[in-house]
């Protein structure tokens, strides 16, 4: 039996449109929590090619948001011959964070492991519905609040912040950065699905990506810098960043959050890290000890506990 509280934490729906263009009847049809699911693990190759490319935190991000460009303007420019205006602050405002996000994120790769990095960025679970019942009026579900503290546990098992025997050269200073990354991101998630109107998706996609793409070489360039020619082996990895993290997995998920509350949406997006570390496990060599592993599968009990509904 599903009870009212339940569906209030899991679907939020959209308002009925009278045109739409592919990613709003994408949207309205649509189980947004499978978009969402989808959306992130599109985004959780994201680890494993930033390791790939060999490139420095600044370079990747910028490549990602500016080879994302050329796929999005089109689909943003159309959207807007059909849709008309929408607010530009916020998903500018949003972008912003989001490339401090993402330097620090790719920061945290090379001193943790691509997965156990994209795990600790969860932290903005715990986050993001905070901001949205300060901000917004939304109070989260008991389910939610009953998963908050596996969640927690299971970041810092995670993250190897108190194991000898963790995956990474600098689990500490990659734990920091990823923790960074991840109230980052958070502010990122609220002010997008804030930002956000029906139709108005792609639109806030590209505003979002082209701030990013500002911020990695404001932040980046001072770090380790950005290098504007990363050789072809490089930038064949970037490109791949680029459409499969950047866009479509952006896309995807601005289709999907605005029809989930806070919470259901924040914790939906950790089957991001759970990809990202059997994708480096798979691919990249890497062996995180048993405590961290214990740690992500807390994470994925927490996400099964809070997302779905009971019957």
């Amino acid at each position: 039996m599903t009870t009212t509280t339940d569906r209030a934490e899991t679907t939020v729906p959209a308002p009925a449109r009278t045109r739409s263009g592919p990613l709003t009847r994408i949207a309205e049809s649509a189980d947004p929590r499978l978009l969402a699911v989808a959306g992130g693990l599109c985004i959780s190759a994201s680890s494993l090619l930033v390791k790939l490319s060999g490139t420095s935190a600044g370079t990747s991000v910028f490549f990602r948001c500016l080879l994302a460009l050329p796929l999005l303007v089109p689909l943003a420019l159309a959207e807007r011959r059909r849709e008309g205006p929408q607010p530009v602050v916020l998903p500018l405002v949003a972008g912003a964070l989001l490339g401090i996000d993402l330097v620090c994120w790719a920061e945290a790769i090379g001193a943790v492991g691509a997965g156990i990095a994209t795990v600790l960025v969860a932290v903005q679970v715990v986050i993001v519905p905070g901001l949205a019942f300060a901000f917004l009026g939304e109070r989260p579900g008991r389910r939610y609040l009953f998963a908050v503290p596996v969640m927690l546990g299971g970041i810092v098992l995670a993250g190897g912040i108190a194991d000898s025997s963790a995956f990474g050269p600098a689990p500490v200073y990659g734990t920091v950065t990823g923790v960074v990354a991840g109230v980052a991101y958070a502010g990122y998630l609220v002010l997008l699905r804030r930002g956000t109107k029906p139709g108005g998706q792609v639109r806030s996609v590209c505003l979002a990506t082209t701030s990013a793409g500002a911020v990695a070489i404001a932040v980046g360039a001072p770090w380790h810098g950005v290098d504007l020619t990363p050789g072809w082996a490089a930038f064949g990895w970037l490109v791949a960043l680029a459409v499969c993290g950047q866009a479509v997995g952006w896309l995807l998920i601005a289709a999907a959050l605005p029809r989930l509350s806070s919470s259901t949406g924040a914790t939906l997006m950790l089957m991001q890290p759970i990809g990202a570390v059997v994708l480096g496990i798979v691919l990249l060599g890497e062996a995180p000890s048993a405590l961290q592993l214990g740690g992500c599968a807390a994470v994925v009990t927490a996400v099964c506990f809070v997302s779905v509904r009971r019957r």
